[in-house]
């Protein structure tokens, strides 16, 4: 056999020919169809439901899966986020707590300094006082040219008990007038006729005020037990009078009936000579404070509302006829040998252009023939000016010039205090009793302060402003301090 006719002996028995391999790829081909065939039937089939059933229970199974991981995946995210904001946000409040605590630490131990120094020396005035009580009691009693009044009136609470009986004796009219040393008082609830809140802020000053003020209408009568009770007590009367009732509301300024022109032509003529007549019948002296703040616009007794309008039917030049008509009644009856006149305005800060001049403050001044003390009211108080500096001079330096521009009438300080809004007024007290130890203060002859807590409007807010000695320790601090100081020059009698 030759070799080009041999079969080969390695090829696949389905390509050793032509026809054999034609023949194996048609099988194959046949094949693959029918396996497709049956897979597309079961698939479609009724009866391959269940297969169907089970593919998609598992994709249903997968895909919440794997979207419940992808959301707890975010939610792990931002939660690391707001874990790592929050703790950036402990460390800074806890690094601003230890420096408010470091902070607040710091200044309790100034307060409680200061405190201490002043109870200190507080305590060796009172020592000083008590020697020279015990010195000169028997001399001090039988004072030349003193008042002597009998009044029925008893003794405040706190400081003793005495016969109703006993005379009450005061310093001379000129003595009070021109005083060796200087007036501490206050103004409470309901001294002089209850001398409770009166005594206990005393007690915490350690002073014995040696002045009393308080207020009356004109639709009350004398009401000499205020005057015997302060008297009592050793302390000056000043008594603010307002030609109006005493119920009527700050904020009203129409009172038609006690206007200036009805007093000026004698409505009130017999009401005013008998109050007179009762001043002279109690035979102890005060001060009248009559229709303060006349330079506002907030009274029925002022004549102009700023803004070119007129206030209760008033006219320009009639509180000066007003304040002459009514002293010259009390001339007649003998009562001005026994009272001390005390013109006073306002400060004049923050009032209206036309109320704040010279010219208009010199226009209600009655005249020297009609007056003994000018006084002013003035306050550290809220709404604050963006300048604003929390100072004596501040406050009142403005006016007390123009006053001594006006007269040379000792100045008495009829109605003073500071807010505790805005947390300025122990430096505000500090700063007050300072001034009053410089020479340019010298006339200024004392204080009243208004030891309450007063809830108003100011400019459309409500706030509450405590205007009292002890709001506050460290307010209560500093006015002892200021109050003790030598060179204040104060009649500082141990509280009781």
């Amino acid at each position: 056999m030759s070799d080009q006719t041999a079969p080969s002996r390695t090829a696949a028995w389905w390509s050793q020919s032509k026809s054999r391999s034609q023949a194996t790829a048609a099988a194959a081909i046949v094949l693959t169809a029918v396996l497709v065939g049956i897979s597309a039937y079961v698939w479609v089939s009724p009866t391959g439901a269940p297969l169907r059933k089970a593919v998609d229970q598992a994709t249903a199974v997968i895909n919440p899966i794997a979207a419940q991981n992808a959301e707890l995946k975010r939610n792990l995210d931002r939660a690391t986020e707001t874990i790592a904001s929050q703790k950036g946000k402990l460390t800074a409040l806890q690094k601003a707590s230890l420096a408010a605590q470091a902070a607040a630490a710091k200044q309790l131990a100034t307060a409680q300094q200061k405190a201490s120094a002043a109870e200190g020396q507080l305590a060796s005035v009172q020592a000083q006082l008590s020697a020279a009580q015990a010195k000169s009691a028997s001399g001090s009693a039988s004072a030349a040219g003193s008042h002597t009044s009998t009044g029925s009136g008893s003794k405040g609470g706190g400081s003793g008990s005495g016969s109703s009986a006993a005379p009450i004796t005061a310093p001379s009219r000129a003595a009070l007038v021109n005083p060796d040393k200087r007036y501490f008082g206050m103004y409470t609830e309901q001294a002089p006729f209850n001398w409770a809140t009166f005594d206990a802020t005393s007690a915490k000053v350690g002073v014995a005020p040696n002045m009393v003020g308080y207020f009356s209408g004109w639709d009350e009568n004398f009401r000499a037990n205020a005057v015997t009770r302060a008297w009592q007590q050793g302390r000056m009367p000043l008594l603010t009078w307002e030609s109006r009732p005493i119920g009527d509301a700050n904020n009203v300024v129409d009172s038609p009936a006690y206007s200036l022109p009805k007093i000026i032509g004698g409505d009130f003529d017999a009401y005013l000579h008998q109050y007179a007549k009762d001043i002279v019948a109690t035979g102890l002296p005060l001060a009248i404070r009559l229709d303060h703040e006349m330079n506002g616009n907030w009274y029925p007794w002022s004549e102009s509302d700023g803004n070119g309008g007129t206030i209760n039917g008033n006219n320009a030049g009639d509180y000066v006829k007003m304040w002459r008509h009514v002293h010259d009644i009390f001339q007649q009856e003998g009562a001005n040998d026994l009272v001390i006149w005390d013109w006073s305005p306002n400060i004049v800060n923050k009032l209206s252009p036309s109320l704040r001049s010279d010219t208009y403050l010199r226009s209600l001044y009655p005249g020297d023939e009609y007056v003994d003390w000018v006084g002013v009211s003035g306050y550290l108080r809220p709404p604050y000016s963006a300048n604003q500096a929390f100072t004596f001079d501040y406050t009142y330096k403005t006016t007390l010039d123009m006053l001594r521009a006006i007269t040379d009438k000792p100045i008495l300080l009829s109605e003073v205090g500071a807010s505790e809004i805005g947390g300025h007024k122990a430096a505000w007290v500090t700063s007050f009793f300072e001034a009053l130890g410089e020479p340019e203060n010298s006339d200024v002859i004392g204080f009243s302060w208004f030891n309450l807590a007063i809830t108003s409007y100011v400019q459309g807010e409500r706030a509450t402003n405590d205007w009292r000695i002890d709001s506050r320790s460290d307010s209560l601090s500093a006015f002892i301090a200021g109050l003790t100081r030598p060179e204040d020059d104060f009649e500082l009698t141990p509280a009781p």
